[in-house]
């Protein structure tokens, strides 16, 4: 008996020791799902401000019989996201500027990182600084890249700003889910261009015949005294290579931090801007609310064009900072005024009457052979040169995609990932 009992605890102790084990497939075979997956926690996008998930009324926001035709209203619900909180800047455009002309200086210099194995790609060494003071090496390095001979201005020294150009690659979603499309290739799928990044600063002069605006065409890019006031001359395309750029800035951070990669930055949709430029408020006409234009005291609320062109009394003559007046209660500057914006949407009359109830958008990626009309892109906002009427946040307008004016801005939106940014767990 006290052998059978010594050989049950001995096998009943190796039983139990077998059992600790790791099992193939997950610990001690249950379902616990992957293990050691990256930690991810709420992100906070500088200059950005968070707009939770809702609903709103989409369309004209006063008895505007005409446009309500084309408008009509509906239910939209929106999920939360981040967007700037003022139109992206001179200073900020600038920065996506100076990488591209860095970028392509330091490939002509070979600066590149030493790479190994087959699949080794050349990679620009951003820790060489590129000197490019009048007469340096690195400037007479890069002769390509200034104007010459009979281009040259008073014998300057200037970058041939039409050699800037930003090549971008994205991933047609929507085309790779229709079915007549399955089993494709996935190279079908991939989308790449290249564009011209640099802002049209002609478009002071030719936006306004008979009016003297070469002042705005010399310094409103470059000089300090506009860093901080919205970039303009930016078309479409140029708007969607900024995006993403910044995107690529970001997410080239976060894995040589050990991060975890993000969704990635975007012109926002017409119903996601509509949402935003509401702040919050049902039916309200503008983004403070309204129905007025001035506040208690008679001050204007916004920078456009007053009466019938007292320009200067909303306290701008063009463009004002991006920051300037008070925001709405989401936190975001000049939803209403200073300059329109882009939206990733495109333009149909009729659109409110098919398009879905949840994150509306209709997407055109419209290439050189389309016909003008599959060109049009949605404006929102209204600008410092338009009446009141366009800065009412139901107000739809439109323009080429490939069109770049004085009046034409843009800010950036990221996607939330997740239900709530109060939801930690």
């Amino acid at each position: 008996m006290k052998r059978f009992a010594l050989g049950y605890c001995v096998f009943m102790l190796l039983v139990a020791a077998a059992g600790c084990k790791k099992a193939p497939g997950g610990p001690q075979g249950q379902l616990v799902g992957v293990q050691e997956r990256p930690e991810w926690d709420h992100i906070n996008p500088m200059g950005m401000v968070y707009i939770p998930s809702g609903t709103f009324q989409t369309g004209p926001g006063d008895q505007d019989l005409n446009n309500s035709l084309i408008q009509r209203t509906a239910m939209k619900s929106i999920q939360g996201f981040y967007m700037d909180e003022t139109e992206i800047t001179n200073n900020e455009y600038r920065q996506f500027v100076n990488y591209v002309r860095d970028s392509i200086a330091h490939t002509i210099l070979g600066h590149f990182v030493e790479s190994e194995g087959e699949d080794a790609t050349q990679k620009i060494d951003w820790s060489y600084e590129l000197d490019w003071s009048p007469g340096s090496e690195d400037v007479a390095g890069v002769q390509q890249m200034f104007y010459a001979g009979d281009d040259k201005f008073e014998g300057k020294t200037e970058l041939d700003v039409n050699a800037l150009k930003y090549a971008r690659e994205w991933y047609d979603w929507k085309a790779a889910a229709k079915s007549e499309n399955k089993g494709q290739a996935r190279s079908t799928f991939i989308k790449k261009e290249e564009t011209a990044i640099y802002p049209d600063t002609l478009c002071w002069v030719h936006d306004f015949s008979y009016s003297y605006n070469e002042p705005m065409t010399r310094n409103y890019f470059w000089h300090p005294s506009f860093d901080d006031y919205p970039v303009v001359g930016v078309n479409w395309n140029q708007g969607n290579a900024f995006c993403a750029w910044r995107s690529r800035l970001w997410n080239d951070y976060a894995l040589q931090n050990g991060q975890t990669m993000n969704e990635e930055f975007r012109l926002p949709f017409e119903g996601e801007w509509e949402y935003a430029a509401r702040g919050g408020l049902e039916n309200a006409p503008y983004p403070w609310g309204g129905p007025y234009i001035r506040n208690r005291k008679g001050c204007l609320l916004a920078n456009f064009k007053p009466g019938r062109g007292n320009y200067p009394e909303d306290g701008g003559f063009y463009t004002v900072r991006a920051d300037s007046y008070h925001p709405n209660d989401y936190g975001l500057y000049n939803m209403a005024g200073n300059v329109a914006e882009w939206t990733s949407t495109a333009f149909y009359d009729n659109s409110y009457a098919f398009d879905a109830d949840f994150n509306a958008d209709i997407r055109k990626d419209a290439g050189a052979e389309d016909t003008p009309t599959m060109k049009r892109k949605v404006l929102r906002g209204g600008s410092w040169k338009d009446i009141a009427y366009e800065l009412q946040t139901g107000t739809r307008e439109w323009e080429y995609q490939d069109t770049s004016k004085a009046y034409i801005g843009f800010r950036t939106a990221l996607t939330f990932l997740g239900r709530s940014i109060d939801d930690k767990y």
